[in-house]
């Protein structure tokens, strides 16, 4: 995945066993994102998506910034009378506002600066780990636009009204541990390690059942998205075709030897 200028990747994409390793790589500019970094991040969104190999996604950033936002010199120009379109054929928007859901889980790590998309690119994984290093900031109002990758949606309901109206209506900054103390971030660890964590994370959920792991991430998605109540129809049918499945046989015969479970998603 290269831009037609250079020879180096913005977004690198690497295999790591059952992990999709998913890297910005535009470090001469802190990892803004222009139009080109955009597709190939939803390229590789799309990989992870397709590959029934690929369990999880690691996100990560290289540099000492995992990102400074949009290119807005770039970008703004590209913003049309219907918004601005960025997903190419294969790709999946990584921010997930397009009505098409990840059904895959993603660990992300961040440190150093974190703003505007790169706030809502961890809004919209799973689970973040955050270097005690990084300075947020969702600052779209400070540069006459509103967040677009679903801050509007993810930040409040993640943690709570008036923390994510607090810095998305100042456009202010704010540290890792105000982060992990709003429930944005579930660990913050030394500046260095946040990749380590991210990774070993991502395995471990890589190592669980795939099929328990998608529909139990399917069903928390449906509540959010639909409600308790349809969330609460889909648990028995879930239930049982994840029973149903060799996976559920292999993990049963595990407890039951108390042996540890190679689950091969079938």
């Amino acid at each position: 995945m290269t831009d037609s200028n250079s020879s180096t990747p913005k977004i690198t994409v690497e295999r790591d066993g059952h992990v999709l390793l998913i890297g910005l790589n535009r470090t001469d500019k802190r990892n803004a994102a222009d139009m080109d970094m955009l597709q190939q991040l939803a390229l590789a969104y799309g990989e992870l998506e397709r590959d029934p190999e690929l369990r999880a996604g690691f996100v990560f950033a290289h540099g000492d910034h995992f990102t400074g936002g949009l290119d807005l010199a770039d970008i703004g120009p590209r913003i049309g009378a219907d918004g601005l379109d960025m997903v190419p054929e294969g790709g999946i928007n990584p921010w997930q506002v397009s009505g098409e859901k990840l059904t895959k889980p993603v660990v992300i790590a961040v440190q150093g600066t974190c703003l505007t998309l790169g706030i809502e690119l961890l809004l919209a994984s799973d689970i973040a780990v955050a270097a005690d290093s990084t300075v947020f900031g969702q600052v779209e109002v400070s540069r006459g636009i509103l967040p677009f990758g679903g801050a509007t949606i993810r930040f409040p309901r993640q943690v709570g009204w008036s923390n994510a109206m607090r810095w998305i209506l100042t456009g202010d900054s704010f540290d890792a541990a105000e982060a992990y103390r709003i429930g944005m971030v579930q660990e913050v660890v030394p500046h260095g390690e946040q990749y380590a964590r991210g990774l070993e994370l991502a395995h471990r959920v890589a190592t669980q059942a795939p099929l328990a792991v998608q529909a139990a991430l399917a069903n928390a998605n449906l509540a959010i998205r639909k409600g308790d109540a349809a969330a609460e129809a889909g648990l028995q049918p879930a239930l049982v075709a994840v029973a149903q499945s060799k996976d559920a046989r292999i993990g049963m015969e595990a407890f039951m030897t108390r042996t540890t479970a190679e689950f091969i998603g079938k």
